[in-house]
């Protein structure tokens, strides 16, 4: 094994693990594989992540936490409550369906470990109900939206799009219709949302 002439940080083995996954897969892919990559002994690599479980754990945050990151950006901009909503939701739909289609390996790897860490998912999915609950209270604050209580109300947004973003469908969002099945779902929400005398936009 050569000597790694890098400072091994948590991050390098991190990317050296979603290489490793992608190459051999979940079943598959060791300690061992990810301390050979990075050209360093496997107690290296334990020095930082403890466990193959808690390695494991940190990469698939790691691959969510991307997906929130960018869907962020989104919430803060100062534009009309139905656009940014609209918007938060075909980014979260296109990083999902593009992780599928441009790295199929990788995508069905990070959906094994996801059933793993139904923990790291679990924190994943209140992240971003809470970008949208943000989105919606904002909403009610100008008075384009309705919701007495925003929470429940991104909740349900939430779920009621889960087949866009949920890693069980992706099957399906390579399908044709699948865009204009995502646009009606996504106005019937709005028209649910819209107050009463807000005009649509």
């Amino acid at each position: 094994m050569a000597p790694t002439t890098e400072t091994l940080t948590a991050e390098r083995i991190l990317e050296a693990t979603e290489e490793v996954l992608r190459r051999h897969g979940p079943a598959k892919a060791t300690v061992v594989d990810v301390a050979r990559a990075l050209g360093v002994s496997h107690g290296s690599v334990y020095r930082h992540f403890r466990t193959k479980a808690v390695l494991r754990e940190a990469v698939t945050k790691r691959w969510l936490d991307r997906t929130a990151l960018r869907l962020s950006a989104i919430v803060g901009q100062d534009r009309a409550p139905e656009s940014l909503l609209r918007e938060w939701l075909e980014a979260l739909f296109d990083a999902k369906r593009r992780k599928a289609g441009d790295d199929p390996e990788l995508f069905a790897t990070f959906s094994v470990l996801a059933d793993e860490n139904s923990g790291v998912v679990d924190q994943h999915i209140a992240e971003l109900t809470a970008q949208l609950t943000e989105i919606v209270r904002n909403g009610v604050a100008r008075g384009a939206f309705t919701a007495t209580d925003p929470a429940l109300a991104a909740r349900a947004v939430f779920q009621a799009t889960g087949r866009f973003h949920d890693p069980a469908y992706a099957s399906r969002w390579l399908r044709p219709q699948v865009r204009a099945e995502f646009d009606a779902v996504v106005d019937l929400l709005l028209r649910g949302l819209r107050a009463a005398d807000h005009p649509a936009g």
